[in-house]
């Protein structure tokens, strides 16, 4: 299993250092469609990649706004002067959002799903269901589980993907959900979905700023090859190594070497080498800030993509294929490798008045809501994240992009959008909190992970975006991902007129929540 000697200890002190360095806890209770949950039908078109919103309860509807403005881009390049993403582990919009009013949900007649996923042996077909536990199993999540899990096209294959196309052993002692016909063995819960009884600060950053819910993984695969596509549009092999223009897609053994972080002086070898460009090159052109903070622990996931696996060390100091900059060979000749630090750090910056305009946020296993680790623990981690901007000299020129890596072999009924051989993956959640953002809003634009670096590129670096024939360094990519016409353009979300959100500080560990089978440590790994 991925529980190994590290976690405990090393993944532990990772979430006290974060406490102690001014991420404090805080007792007492948080704030609490279309094809889906049913919803509002108040939807705008506005404009560029077909942008429409629709207005949580109680609210109105988001006013539409041409990205292509050149008044909209002004105003959030004088606005906009910290980019945060924060990224988290293996969760589909489904498994999250499925019931979130207003957005394109599980699909349901009066409250019943409507949709199911096949299983195997004649088993039965098996809908989705209210999970409340918070811990969850998942399922295998590389190009292998991507294609069982979409069943050409059915989108019902999620539960033959867990169990490898196999059938079902019954009677382990209990049944997901209860009383389920198919009375699977409560390790199968990849149909399981939270809402806000279990995920109440997630759901209330939704209702309070902007939902996603066509958010896309940017490549059909696990989370080395989704964390190349976050900071490069690529995943790919160079042969030879240090040639970007002799690369091919790889989504599987993206460097063709060993990712597997170490807590020693040196990463495990051999050491992939990525001689493709990603958009720290154009950031140190253009001479704009950047860093990445790595939270010490083990390893948030499987090097394969598989459910299990032994954990490995992760440390700011050693690349892993969740802290990748290290291997790319722009980050290494621009001197820059520094730039990627502790998560310790980023407290430490946001209470020293330093913040750098771009910032990616990589938890341990522990905080990353992987299966098996507790949701509760990773949206406490979310939470200290948000409320030290909030409660910072930053709030006011910051926007928040909260996402999840990849689907984690759980359900979404949603058919991926197809742009080249590589993805889109699978639907993942997608949240945007910032005093900018139009409020209350549910996005149904067409995103994908490539979307962070375009809003990256627009606002830092004059629209200059990572094109071969344009960017100064040639590599030889199959496609330009930030200038896709599928790829919607985030700054539809944003009223640079509008009074600005007002902040939203929430209980890291809310009292009440309803999820079970937290033991032996309790709700929030306390």
């Amino acid at each position: 299993m991925r529980i190994g000697m590290l976690q405990s200890l090393a993944s532990r002190r990772a979430l006290l250092l974060l406490v102690a360095a001014g991420a404090t806890l805080t007792a007492g209770c948080g704030t609490s469609g279309k094809s889906g949950a049913g919803g509002s039908d108040a939807s705008v078109d506005a404009g560029v990649g077909g942008a429409q919103f629709d207005s949580a309860p109680s609210s109105d509807a988001a006013i539409a706004v041409d990205a292509g403005d050149g008044g909209l881009l002004a105003a959030a390049r004088a606005k906009i002067k910290h980019v945060i993403i924060v990224n988290q582990e293996n969760r589909s919009f489904d498994h999250y959002f499925g019931t979130f009013p207003g957005a394109d949900g599980i699909p349901m007649d009066g409250g019943t799903p409507t949709v199911c996923s096949v299983v195997p042996d004649d088993g039965g077909c098996e809908p989705p269901y209210h999970d409340l536990n918070d811990k969850n199993s998942g399922g295998p999540h590389g190009t292998a589980a991507y294609t069982a899990c979409v069943a050409d096209g059915g989108m019902n294959g999620f539960i033959a993907s867990a169990t490898g196309g196999k059938g079902i052993p019954q009677g382990d002692g209990g049944c997901t959900p209860p009383g389920s016909p198919t009375c699977l063995p409560s390790t199968i819960d990849v149909m399981g979905y939270h809402n806000d009884g279990e995920i109440p600060n997630y759901w209330a950053y939704a209702k309070a700023f902007a939902l996603q819910d066509h958010m896309f993984e940017a490549v059909a695969s696990y989370s080395l090859p989704s964390h190349l596509y976050m900071v490069s549009g690529w995943s790919a092999t160079c042969t030879p190594a240090d040639d970007p223009e002799a690369c091919v897609s790889d989504n599987d053994n993206p460097g063709n070497g060993s990712h597997v972080g170490t807590q020693g002086s040196a990463p495990e070898l051999p050491a992939p080498e990525y001689a493709w460009t990603d958009v720290t090159y154009l950031l140190h052109k253009s001479g704009v800030s950047w860093r990445s903070f790595i939270a010490g622990g083990t390893t948030p996931d499987c090097d394969d993509g598989e459910m299990t696996c032994d954990a490995s060390a992760q440390h700011y100091l050693n690349p892993s294929y969740w802290n990748v900059l290290p291997w790319f060979d722009d980050v290494k000749e621009d001197g820059e490798i520094g730039n990627v630090v502790d998560m310790n750090d980023f407290f430490t910056d946001i209470s020293a008045g330093n913040l750098a305009a771009v910032n990616w946020l990589t938890p341990s296993d522990e905080l990353s809501e992987h299966p098996p680790n507790l949701v509760s623990t990773g949206q406490a981690y979310v939470t200290r994240i948000i409320n030290a901007v909030m409660q910072s000299t930053f709030w006011d020129s910051t926007v928040i992009f909260l996402t999840w890596d990849d689907w984690g072999g759980f359900y979404d009924h949603v058919l991926p959008v197809s742009v080249d051989e590589n993805g889109y993956g699978l639907r993942v959640p997608g949240l945007t909190i910032s005093p900018w953002v139009k409020p209350h809003a549910v996005d149904h634009t067409v995103y994908s992970h490539d979307a962070y670096r375009r809003f990256i590129e627009n606002v830092f670096l004059d629209g200059a975006e990572l094109d071969p024939a344009s960017d100064g360094r040639p590599d030889n990519r199959p496609t330009v991902r930030d200038s896709l016409p599928q790829l919607g353009d985030l700054l539809t979300e944003f009223d640079f007129n509008q009074t600005p959100n007002a902040t939203l500080v929430l209980a890291p560990c809310p009292a009440g929540v309803d999820t079970v089978g937290a033991a032996p440590t309790g709700p929030c790994g306390l």
